[in-house]
């Protein structure tokens, strides 16, 4: 059966824009409906494509999401392998549908199908595969002379040769590149020849950033581009891709103006100057650092031991001494902690360049562990590493045989060091609640049974004022959860609540909910004075990003009516933002059961999305803790926990059980167990599989 879907989307695009109903002629269309009409060829022999994306379709999840959809809805076998892009790949596409970069196409199913139902990709476009854990990547097909050397007048031609030559090394924005591969000679004037005036900036980026990688910006092209981009820029420097680059060249020719430059560009400009140490750059970045610039913190620390010629502890010692005078936060000595430990694996691969990358990774863990009970350095220092051994000595205990340089016995010593002292390190204490967010979720699983010196810490990071509002977001939530959050927490946040929680904030790839939804659910339950006012504020039909998430409040103080508002809700069909998942906690109080019971009573009702049911059938598993995120995340400790509960609950239905097993088998532990966070020990690794096989003979629901 040939599947040809894509066929409901936006009618073909025209010289006047896109649904004019007047096809442009064939040499004349854009990348897009080009790629588009290929498209809707394709399909057939256990192979379909998804329609081209909305915004709905953001992330993977949402596109497998989906197939799902798509399945159930034209009956196509649940094994079917599909591709798809979503919102965020469409970002290959300028304003005028032309293809600017690689357009990502991901897929589901089995690989060796999708790569014959993609093929070679339309004419005058070629698609590379990325292979079994990879997505396929679509773009032009270009010329190049016998140098490698695209026409300069070929815009895609020209982002091919630079993406070749781009650094492969793993870099962050403000990072300066350095490229070991050298450019041939054809290549060098090449570029070098793109720089000559007049030079249009944005365009330049590319040629500098791939010439300052290998150090070979000239001082002529330096002088050239500094007040080039420094008028363009004004104000916004950091908004030129290639400012690093610039940068790194202005000190290496040491140009007259670096320093004001530097001046300009404040904190941002750390990585830079950590890459080219002396005496003037360390005072920068000290005086940035005892400022509360984490992002300076690093480079000091390497410009520090570079001058100093001191050794990576000595050295952390000497700032951590400095920024605890400072009265620095807890975070800035966490980021020391964090830079000497880079600092330490970095030594340690250049003195075994053969060593790979899962070697480091263990010699890091190892130095957590050590570091943790290292008397050399401040209880500071040692706390941060305690908390970064917390998920790694088991690891350690495991490749204790297998650490060079160290004996098992040693390494198994360090391991039971940490072990005694861990408890009363990590008292009181709790992650960097300004982080990365994602790495939040990923140690929400340790929050599952608080112990009371966990519930100080949250309820103590609440009633601080200097905690922003992803960390009241996580910390209100689990007091709640647990029902340990009360009206000093309300008397906390209330004088705040109209200035600092009233701004959006996305939650859609978390575990907690907006922290206006919490407070509001905590004053309802309370029957507190400020709920009538909270409530008042939802009601309002401002500010809009509120809106999705209004209904979320009804779990506080529930109702019959506020009941049957979410049903409505639920039962429209409308995007579901969680509401699905707090009718049933909020049914499950008003009933006295166990929401998992309510959940599984919406098994096969019409109108319930089974995708939204099921993420939500295992996210109340315990509604001591309940896992807000949109979607099952296949990453996660507690969401795989959660699943092998469900399909081994006895007091639920077979349906019930059979879609915690599915959920279970989707897991990355099984598929990808590299990308679960915290990484797994070999022993967790075994047990999930013991798991898996003693249920072998058990059918997952479709």
């Amino acid at each position: 059966m040939v599947v040809l879907v894509g066929l409901d989307t936006p009618g073909p695009e025209t010289e006047e824009g896109p649904g004019t109903g007047k096809s442009r002629p064939a040499g004349q269309r854009s990348d897009l409906s080009s790629i588009k009409k290929w498209w809707r060829t394709l399909g057939g022999d256990g192979f379909a494509v998804l329609p081209p994306p909305t915004r709905s379709r953001y992330t993977q999840s949402d596109g497998h999401e989906d197939a799902a959809e798509m399945f159930a809805t034209r009956s196509l076998p649940a094994d079917t392998s599909f591709a798809y892009w979503h919102w965020q790949s469409q970002a290959a596409f300028d304003r005028s549908s032309g293809l600017t970069g690689e357009l990502y196409v991901h897929w589901g199913g089995d690989h060796a199908t999708v790569t014959a139902g993609l093929g070679d990709g339309p004419h005058g476009y070629r698609i590379l595969n990325g292979g079994p854990e990879g997505a396929f990547r679509l773009d032009k097909v270009t010329e190049k002379d016998d140098d490698g050397i695209p026409d300069p007048e070929n815009p895609a031609g020209v982002r091919q040769f630079l993406d070749r030559l781009r650094s492969p090394l793993v870099n962050r924005p403000g990072r300066p590149r350095r490229h070991d591969a050298p450019l041939t000679a054809a290549e060098e004037r090449w570029l070098h020849d793109r720089l000559h005036d007049p030079v249009e900036l944005s365009g330049a980026a590319g040629f500098v950033t791939a010439l300052e990688s290998r150090q070979a910006l000239t001082p002529e092209e330096t002088s050239r581009l500094l007040p080039a981009w420094r008028t363009e820029y004004a104000g916004r420097l950091t908004e030129w891709p290639a400012w690093a680059a610039l940068l790194d060249a202005l000190l290496r020719h040491d140009h007259e103006e670096v320093w004001d430059t530097v001046a300009c560009l404040g904190p941002q400009a750390s990585d830079v100057l950590g890459a080219a140490p002396s005496p003037r750059a360390l005072d920068i970045l000290r005086e940035w650092s005892l400022a509360g610039h984490r992002t300076a913190i690093r480079a000091w620390l390497d410009v520090h031991r570079a001058v100093h010629g001191t050794d990576p502890v000595q050295t952390a010692r000497a700032l951590a001494a400095e920024l605890t005078e400072h009265l620095a936060p807890e975070a800035s000595l966490s980021s020391l902690f964090a830079a000497l430990s880079a600092t330490v694996t970095k030594d340690w691969r250049t003195a075994r360049p053969t060593a790979d990358h899962s070697a480091a990774q263990a010699f890091a863990a190892l130095t957590a562990v050590r570091l943790a009970t290292d008397d050399d350095l401040p209880r500071p220092l040692r706390v941060a590493a305690a908390r970064r051994a917390y998920d790694q000595v088991a690891h350690v205990r495991e490749q204790a045989a297998q650490h060079p340089g160290v004996t098992e016995a040693e390494v198994l010593a360090a391991a039971d060091r940490y072990d005694a002292a861990r408890d009363g390190l990590l008292a009181g204490t709790g992650p960097d609640l300004t982080g990365y967010e994602g790495g939040l979720g990923d140690l929400y699983h340790r929050y599952r049974t608080p112990a009371p010196a966990d519930v100080q810490w949250l309820r103590d990071r609440v009633a601080d004022p200097s905690t922003g509002v992803q960390g009241i977001a996580f910390c209100l939530e689990l007091l709640l959860a647990h029902g340990e959050a009360g009206e000093a927490e309300l008397d906390a946040l209330l004088p705040r609540w109209k200035k600092e929680l009233t701004k959006q904030y996305r939650t859609t790839y978390t575990e907690w909910r907006h922290p206006l939804v919490t407070l509001t659910c905590l004053a309802l339950d309370l029957n507190h004075p400020a709920a009538a006012d909270l409530t008042a504020w939802w009601a309002k039909p401002e500010p809009l990003w509120k809106n999705p998430v209004r209904l979320l409040t009804h779990l506080g103080a529930p109702d019959e009516t506020k009941a049957a508002e979410l049903w409505d809700f639920v039962a429209s069909g409308a995007d579901d933002n969680g509401q699905l998942m707090t009718w049933v906690l909020l049914r499950a109080r008003l009933d006295g059961t166990h929401p998992l019971h309510v959940a599984e009573r919406l098994i096969g009702k019409p109108g319930i999305r089974a995708y939204v049911l099921h993420r939500v059938l295992i996210g109340v598993a315990d509604p001591a803790q309940p896992l807000w995120h949109y979607a099952v995340d296949p990453r996660s400790h507690s969401w795989l926990r959660r699943a092998q509960e469900v399909t081994d609950d006895p007091a639920l239905t077979d349906a019930a059980r059979a879609i915690g097993l599915k959920t279970a088998r989707e897991h990355y532990v099984f598929r990808y167990p590299d990308q679960v966070r915290p990484a797994l020990t070999d022993g967790q690794l075994a047990a999930a599989h013991a798991w898996a096989q003693a249920r072998a003979d058990r059918t997952a629901a479709d």
